[in-house]
């Protein structure tokens, strides 16, 4: 049992950030299925091409967690990359927010659980690369 709580808490931000990220990479692939009320109009195919692919890099990163969740001798590039991923999508929005404006309430939350999971990575690369 402490063994089991133990790879939780190792892996508990990788965890939060596949749980997060891949079905977000799928919604921004087909964004149809988003709600009416967040009014995202994609019109463009160039539009959608750059959707897919972020979806696809979405995946593939999400991939790299999944390895750094199963493969120990992963973990650490899987962290590493949560890092870098978190705080890089934080700092867009922090842009975007001094660029553009404020966005809606969902966006706020996502810079916070970005920069909470990006702070908390590191904290975990510290405390088990050891």
């Amino acid at each position: 049992m402490i063994n089991r709580l133990s790879w939780v808490f190792k892996n508990l931000h990788l965890l939060i950030s596949i749980a997060i990220v891949l079905p977000t990479g799928i919604i921004y692939g087909s964004p149809s299925i988003l709600p009416e009320h967040l009014d995202i109009q994609v019109g463009t195919i160039d539009l959608k091409n750059m959707l897919k692919a972020i979806m696809c890099l979405y995946i593939g990163i999400s991939f790299v967690w999944v390895l750094g969740v199963c493969k120990s001798k992963y973990w650490k590039s899987a962290t590493e990359l949560n890092v870098l991923f978190m705080l890089s999508l934080a700092f867009g929005r922090g842009l975007s927010m001094i660029f553009d404006g404020q966005p809606t309430g969902g966006y706020i939350f996502g810079i916070i659980a970005e920069l909470v999971i990006g702070l908390y990575s590191i904290y975990q690369l510290k405390k088990y690369s050891s």
